[in-house]
């Protein structure tokens, strides 16, 4: 694994723009950033792959664990949407997409840092994004890439199971470009697949009082629903208790089971289970344990915020809206440098399995939701 400078293509960012990546720059410079580009091999594309199926695993075991040890304390899971998370459980909900987020230095096994598994973001520039950018300067390299196809596929399945009912299904966000265009390209999949679709923004889901049912701004009954929208905000809104009343009439995806991956609890719960798995990272619930150096998370966050980081090299603090919560400890594993970059992977999963990567890297040692989006390839 290495990472190679290289000119970006003429009108670039036309290009992208194009492909629906509407945020490819910020205040800090390019977020989609093709000055350079990141070449595994097929032996490290395969380590992440069977590292990623593998984790995945192991977080289905865990869930199982919680729900049967009655763990949801743990993870300050409230009350209320305990026995639908067993429901969703039990009746298996389906499951669309989920992003380990990776340390992995082409050396040594890939380390779970954590688990994106309810809202997970990125998806287009991974997806989409750095495969034209391969078709029009590698077509003839490999690129860990078959998102789009492994989408499909996973939506034609559901589709075919007959879990959901008609064949209308929506998707909802909330208002932020990022995650409308990331809802646009997993709706486009699910039209591919032979869906009827359609998008809308969270705050435009209705409530049909005579037909007591989620509604769209057509007055559709939402009998399937992917929302982009964390199920703890979920629970938070004005029609949480509709929508708990509603569970046998709305499927909705990522499942509410998936509660307990989103959580950064899971993290030491995994290395309660599993002790020295060698993709696992060593983590603790409240303090750390003796641990020299560490990240400090909260159970609910995102993007990096309110993360801090005890290393060798100095400790750092992101800011963020996250703060006041249970926090978890987990040893520090240094990211890998390339170029003064310090680089972290966020490998896919789709329907249960390894579909493909994408590589951030940032000058700091935390990721965030500004650090640059780099492609990738192997040979």
């Amino acid at each position: 694994m290495d990472r190679f400078e290289i000119e970006p293509r003429a009108g670039w960012a036309a290009k992208v723009d194009a492909l629906g990546l509407l945020y490819h720059q910020n205040d800090d410079g390019p977020y989609w950033n093709e000055s350079a580009y990141y070449r595994l091999t097929a032996s490290e594309v395969d380590l992440l792959e069977d590292a990623t199926n593998e984790l995945h695993r192991l977080c289905l075991l865990a869930v199982q664990h919680v729900i049967e040890h009655n763990l949801f304390d743990d993870l300050k899971i409230p009350n209320q949407a305990i026995p639908w998370i067993k429901h969703s459980w039990e009746h298996q909900t389906p499951s669309i997409v989920g992003r380990f987020d990776l340390a992995f230095n082409g050396v040594d096994p890939p380390k779970m840092l954590e688990y994106n598994a309810d809202t997970p973001t990125g998806l287009l520039e991974a997806a989409v994004v750095q495969w034209y950018w391969l078709q029009e300067l590698f077509p003839e390299s490999e690129q860990f890439n078959s998102l789009w196809e492994g989408l499909v596929d996973h939506w034609r399945v559901i589709r075919a199971s007959g879990d959901l009912e008609g064949n209308l299904l929506h998707f909802a966000s909330a208002d932020s470009v990022e995650d409308f265009m990331t809802i646009t390209a997993l709706r486009d999949t699910a039209t591919e697949a032979g869906f009827d679709t359609d998008a809308l923004l969270m705050r435009e889901i209705g409530w049909s009082h005579a037909d007591r049912i989620f509604a769209d701004v057509h007055r559709r009954h939402m009998r399937a629903v992917f929302k982009l929208y964390p199920w703890e905000w979920m629970l938070q809104d004005e029609f949480n208790v509709q929508m708990f009343q509603t569970f046998d009439k709305t499927v909705w995806m990522e499942p509410i089971w998936k509660m307990i991956l989103s959580n950064k609890g899971i993290l030491p719960i995994l290395w309660q289970l599993f002790e020295g798995h060698p993709n696992l990272i060593e983590a603790y619930f409240d303090s750390p344990r003796g641990l020299k150096y560490y990240a400090e998370k909260p159970l609910l966050g995102r993007e990096g915020a309110n993360v801090s980081i005890v290393a060798p090299e100095g400790n750092s603090r992101n800011p963020g809206r996250y703060g006041g919560q249970r926090s978890v400890f987990q040893k520090y594993v240094e990211l890998p440098t390339f170029h003064d970059k310090r680089t972290m992977i966020g490998s896919w999963i789709i329907g249960g399995t390894s579909h493909g990567i994408g590589i951030r890297e940032a000058p700091q040692a935390i990721t965030t939701n500004l650090s640059p989006f780099v492609p990738h390839l192997f040979d």
